[in-house]
């Protein structure tokens, strides 16, 4: 008798709940994005700060609406018209994604976004689930050269060749520095490890992975 051993199983198992998870997601979206409706480039999308896909913790989204949730200088203001529907969906991920959207585009200045957001209902879990991890009212907030708001502990690739201040070190393009700290002070600043060694990076050149 073939038995598979334990850590085999546990591979094998978690690939079948994927592909269960894919599949009901896809029927519970029509095979559509679930915030614009677009049936191109679809694929799953997990709602921060969970990273394991679910179906009370993901959604079926497109490469369009993704692309500008993950990159707040990407964001066409027209394409988040579609908030004026997605904040009654009964999805609390989808009322989530709703409500940081919203968020960031009233901090740019868009009237009608405040306007929805204070129309939005929430229950207290929901609430405190679309605040969880947005940076505080006037904290500092370090981004990378995306726009990606980076936190403590992230992981990030160089975009170029960056010479180490004080060492004949040079950290090469594409190089991974893993467990960031940042600078409590200037938002430009973040530090993590090289070939070994602590450094001070600029975050306009790095991009969160």
């Amino acid at each position: 008798m073939n038995v598979l051993p334990s850590v085999y199983k546990v591979i094998y198992s978690h690939g079948l709940r994927n592909m269960s998870i894919e599949r009901e997601l896809k029927k519970r979206s029509e095979e559509k994005c679930e915030l614009c409706s677009s049936n191109e480039e679809l694929s799953i999308f997990t709602v921060f700060p969970h990273k394991e896909a679910s179906l009370l913790h993901s959604v079926n989204l497109c490469k369009t609406c993704i692309e500008q949730i993950e990159n707040s200088d990407q964001v066409d203001v027209n394409h988040w018209r579609l908030l004026n529907d997605s904040i009654w969906n009964e999805l609390d991920s989808i009322k989530v994604i709703s409500w940081r959207m919203l968020d960031g585009l009233r901090q740019n200045g868009e009237g009608w976004a405040t306007d929805l957001q204070d129309m939005m209902y929430m229950d207290d879990e929901t609430t405190q689930w679309a605040k969880e991890g947005l940076p505080a009212e006037g904290a500092i907030v370090h981004k990378d050269s995306n726009g990606v708001i980076l936190t403590a502990g992230d992981s990030v690739v160089l975009i170029k060749d960056l010479d180490v201040k004080g060492s004949s070190l040079t950290a090469k393009r594409g190089a991974a520095v893993r467990n960031i700290r940042l600078d409590p002070d200037n938002a430009e600043y973040i530090e993590g490890k090289v070939e070994g060694q602590t450094v001070v990076i600029i975050t306009k050149y790095v991009k969160k992975i």
